[in-house]
Formats: C-alpha cells, structure tokens, sequence
C-alpha cells in the first residue's frame, strides 16, 4: 500500500512536471511571437488550412456553381474594361489627344475616304493579339503617371517632346514589323495593277526586300516632327 501511495504520487509530479513545461513551453513561443507578429508561415499555413478544409454548410456543387459564377464576373468585367480601354471616346478622354493630336488625323484618308472606311485609335496603337493586347495595355499605364504630372498639358510641352514620342512609336512598329498596320494592309491583299505607277513599284520593292511599312508612312495619320527622318524611297521619286 505504501508502494502505492508513492507511485501515485511520483504520477502526480511527474504530471505536474509535464505541464509546467507545457506552460513554459507555451510562454516562450507566446514571447517569441508576439499576438499580431505571427510567422508568414504559421499565417499561410492557417490560410491553406481554411481553404483547404471542406465547408460544413455548403455542397460541393454549390461551391463550384458560385465559384464559375464568380469567375464569370471577374472575367467579364476585366473584358468589358479592356474594351471600353479600346474606343476613342476613352482615348480622347485626355485633353492631350483631343486637342493635340486627333485633329491632325481628323485630316487624313484613315478618317474620313471614299470608301467609308475609318481607322480608330487602337486599330493603329493596340495589337489585336491577346497576348500583345494586354503586354501594351500593362505598358502605357505609365502615361497616365505622366498626364497627372502635365507632362504634355500644353501645346508648347507637347511639340518640344513631338519627335520623341514619335520614335517611340516608330521603333515599336519596326520592331512588329508593323503589325497593326497589316491589319488591314497586306501585300497579298493589294491590287498593284489599280494602284498609281511610282505606289506600285514602291509596295513591289518593299515586299521584295522586306520592308516594314513604317518605313515609308511616317507621319500618314500624324503631322511628321521637326527634325524626323525622310520616308524611305525605294525607287527614284522623280
């Protein structure tokens, strides 16, 4: 019995001992990670669990239903908001581009021709490629830092950086080998029989030697800087 007695008691140190460690154990973490200073871990971990875990109030079906519909909605509104990113009425939004630059084009055969036809911002600006669409859309946001510094907010700003802004374009055409504007302008598409003597010539030589249409149309649908480069000629003008 006395044997008894003192096992009983060695079983209560011992679980004393145990929880005092629990405790002491409990402490140190609670001082090494303070409430609100929890590992990144232990956070993504507690984050994968909730997502991980089944729902107690909700099917499977129903979870997957509301997930398509929210994804729907997501998808349609990004969409709609790059199409909407599309049209000149968001272009000419900015007083930069009503003022300064449409009226140039407003001038030209993309506008208004015989044929009643019309060449919109984006037809020229933004590829039509998904892929190169949103590449472009990610890339000009930076010109919407430069419109709230008024970066071009008068005429005077906006011609002294004119043939920058055009390089800018012109190298990237090249560099597509003007992509967008083989959107509606190919080689295979052209009638060379109806087309004027020196024009025909000149788009014969450039299929021929693989030159990218920019270098003969700069400034077709915009006013050519001061101090551009001379279109390129293949065939002798005179």
């Amino acid at each position: 019995m006395p044997d008894s007695g003192r096992h009983r008691d060695s079983g209560h140190d011992s679980g004393r001992d145990a929880a005092r460690a629990h405790d002491f154990g409990h402490g140190a973490r609670a001082l090494e990670h303070p409430a609100g200073h929890r590992p990144a871990a232990t956070i993504a971990g507690r984050a994968w669990q909730l997502i991980a875990t089944p729902s107690v109030h909700f099917s499977l079906g129903s979870l997957v239903a509301y997930g398509i519909f929210v994804g729907i909605l997501l998808w349609g509104g990004f969409h709609w908001a790059i199409e909407l990113s599309n049209t000149d009425a968001f272009c000419l939004s900015c007083h930069e581009m009503a003022e300064f630059v449409y009226p140039e084009v407003a001038q030209t055969r993309h506008f208004a021709n015989a044929s009643g036809t019309r060449a919109h911002c984006t037809d020229c600006h933004v590829p039509k490629e998904w892929a190169y669409k949103i590449g472009r859309k990610l890339y000009v946001t930076n010109e919407l830092y430069y419109h709230a510094l008024g970066t071009l907010d008068s005429r005077e700003k906006f011609e002294a950086k004119r043939l920058e802004l055009a390089e800018r374009v012109w190298e990237s055409m090249r560099h597509s080998n003007s992509r967008e504007c083989r959107n509606c302008h190919t080689y295979e598409a052209m009638n060379l029989g109806v087309q004027e003597a020196m024009a025909s010539r000149q788009h014969q030589l450039a299929a021929e030697k693989g030159v990218t249409c920019i270098e003969c149309h700069m400034g077709t649908a915009h006013r050519l800087p001061t101090g551009a480069p001379s279109p390129k000629w293949l065939v002798d003008p005179r």
